[in-house]
């Protein structure tokens, strides 16, 4: 089977950070359920926190500088996606909102997504169903079933995570590892693949 790749996009801004805490133990648990069905994989974890700047440029020139650029490439180019943003004032966090912003539309169409988010409390949780997933499903990507939620009290655990947060992991990991698989590899496309004849280049504009 192709290998697949995995692209896993944090915007904790602490360090160190439950959020990228979660999105560790999902990116796991996803590659081993790729194992499990027979698929190599790779992860590209893409720390939002260390783009910030340059999303803010973004947002104001309307091209990406940095290494931007290459972030916002492994997305695209990924067979699978994990967010996983902070919640704050019951919503995603603006710098979760602002990289999927400067994002190509439709870049994210079919791509198959999980979602997760960390807060202080449970009463949060449901601001993965009524602004993560709305986000994404507007972006045409195809998002799992299962949304993973880790409140403070589900790392209380001497574990790293309550038995109900690791059973929402790999359930939700097992959904879009089936996904992935399910789908053909993305191969990026080369710019240089179907270059215009330098004739018609000649002959200008018709």
């Amino acid at each position: 089977m192709t290998p697949r790749k995995l692209a896993v996009v944090s915007a904790g801004l602490s360090q160190p950070s439950s959020t990228r805490l979660l999105a560790d133990r999902l990116a796991q648990a996803a590659t081993r359920s790729l194992q499990e069905q027979g698929a190599d994989s790779g992860t590209d974890v893409i720390e939002l926190r260390d783009h910030a700047h340059d999303l803010a440029n973004n947002l104001l020139t309307g091209f990406p500088s940095g290494d931007l650029r290459g972030a916002l490439d492994g997305v695209v180019e990924a067979d699978g996606l994990i967010a996983v943003t902070p919640i704050f004032t019951a919503s995603y966090s603006g710098l979760f909102k602002t990289f999927f912003d400067v994002l190509e539309p439709e870049s994210l169409a079919g791509k198959p997504v999980l979602i997760a988010a960390t807060g202080g409390t449970a009463r949060h949780s449901l601001a993965l169903e009524h602004a993560v997933r709305p986000m994404f499903s507007y972006l045409r990507s195809v998002v799992v079933p299962t949304a993973v939620y880790a409140a403070s009290e589900d790392w209380g655990s001497g574990d790293g995570g309550g038995g109900a947060l690791t059973d929402r992991i790999d359930r939700a990991a097992a959904e879009l590892a089936a996904l992935v698989t399910d789908r053909a590899s993305i191969v990026p496309k080369d710019p240089f693949d179907d270059p215009t004849p330098f004739e018609d280049l000649l002959a200008g504009p018709r």
